[in-house]
């Protein structure tokens, strides 16, 4: 009797097969890590490398980072079809990590081959993206929304049929004249800037994290209410 009861217990108590948590149930079955596509967007190239509009890259990069280096581990992206690929695991939730190299008109392509590929669902969709209409520094995640004229959101959109995907925006602010936006966000971030991002990214990886753990509700939540990072001390001052 007691070992009926056991196995009555295990049996209720294990993950289900939709691959929740990942592993092996208590009866030594297997089951799948659930899987989420976290994009990055950008432009790859040493031209484009360290600009506002490649924050997205950045981003990724931080997550990815972040979690081998607690794991004691290299972060190793791999030149697959449509961009660069690594994966990572979060207690239980695989996360495959993508930087497209379609250049960021075409961001789509990349974006729905890799849902397909590993069958991704549209709710465990996240895009990182730099943000015109932030303040620098300034986080913002959204289930979905306009493209805003950002033209790498606004081609997922076009390709996958929908603007309902999670994003989430960095601000890069807004300061440049008429006429000078292609310049301003393919330039770099300028040093007192530059210094704080690696700051920013931290906060960008817990959001991210938070996301694949307990939904966009919570990650939304932790996020958006961040305050702006501490103004950079001024040249010569004291």
């Amino acid at each position: 009797m007691l070992s009926f009861l056991k196995k009555l217990f295990s049996k209720h108590t294990a993950p289900s097969l939709t691959g929740r948590a990942g592993g092996e149930s208590a009866e030594g079955e297997s089951f799948p890590m659930e899987k989420f596509l976290i994009v990055g967007l950008g432009n790859i190239g040493p031209d484009y490398e360290g600009t506002r509009h490649n924050i997205g890259f950045r981003m990724v990069n931080a997550l990815a980072a972040s979690v081998n280096e607690d794991k004691g581990r290299p972060t190793v992206w791999e030149d697959k079809r449509y961009g660069f690929v690594t994966r990572i695991s979060v207690k239980g939730r695989q996360l495959i990590l993508l930087k497209p190299s379609t250049f960021m008109n075409l961001s789509g392509n990349a974006v729905r081959y890799w849902m397909q590929q590993e069958k991704i669902d549209l709710p465990h969709l996240l895009v990182c993206v730099d943000d015109l209409a932030l303040p620098f520094g300034q986080l913002r995640m959204k289930p979905g929304g306009s493209d805003a004229g950002h033209n790498g959101l606004k081609h997922i959109a076009q390709t996958l049929g929908t603007q309902q995907y999670a994003r989430l925006r960095f601000g890069i602010g807004n300061d440049f004249y008429k006429g000078q936006q292609v310049d301003y966000v393919l330039s770099p971030f300028p040093p007192e800037e530059e210094a704080l991002i690696p700051e920013c990214t931290k906060e960008t990886s817990a959001a991210i994290k938070t996301f694949c753990l307990a939904g966009i509700q919570m990650a939304m939540n932790q996020c958006n209410k961040r305050t702006l990072p501490p103004a950079p001390p001024l040249q010569g001052g004291e």
